[in-house]
């Protein structure tokens, strides 16, 4: 066995160590700054920004537009948190769930937009427009930087 072919090793445990692929570290990161920016989102639900996420609880939502941002961003702090600290095993259902939240959600960008609402310095339609576009982009985020997406594909493969 070359050298290079050996497991490197944990100085302290003599436990093998996997070495991560580019890709893999870039996932990796990828998945801490979605958690992070959840984190920050439901910490802004919470405090500072409540005012401004009530503006995109649509009108036709039957509940308090105060307790949907709240609870909203009790779930944003639950997934963040999910998203940095789940074990490889659940990071794919974390993702799974992440994006589904993400597709829940999006009603209320559509409402900002149909309804002209300035909220988050997006006080034009052009701006609340482009805005739409992003919400696929953190779908396909979580899917990826998760796990969930090659999980997915794979899944009949087993």
């Amino acid at each position: 066995m070359d050298k290079l072919d050996r497991p490197l090793k944990n100085s302290r445990s003599r436990t093998p160590v996997r070495r991560r692929s580019a890709g893999e570290v870039v996932r990796h990161l990828g998945r801490w700054a979605l958690g992070a920016a959840l984190l920050g989102a439901g910490t802004g639900h919470l405090t500072t920004m409540r005012e401004e996420f009530q503006a995109q609880v649509p009108t036709w939502v039957p509940l308090d537009p105060d307790f949907v941002v709240v609870a909203s961003g009790v779930v944003e702090l639950g997934l963040g948190a999910a998203l940095i600290l789940a074990p490889a095993r659940y990071r794919p259902a974390v993702g799974g769930v992440t994006a589904a939240f993400f597709v829940a959600i999006f009603p209320g960008n559509i409402s900002q937009y149909v309804t002209g609402t300035d909220a988050f310095g997006l006080d034009s339609d052009r701006a609340r427009l482009v805005r739409l576009f992003f919400q696929p982009v953190l779908v396909a985020w979580a899917l990826w930087s998760t796990g969930a997406w090659r999980a997915w594909r794979n899944r009949n493969n087993r």
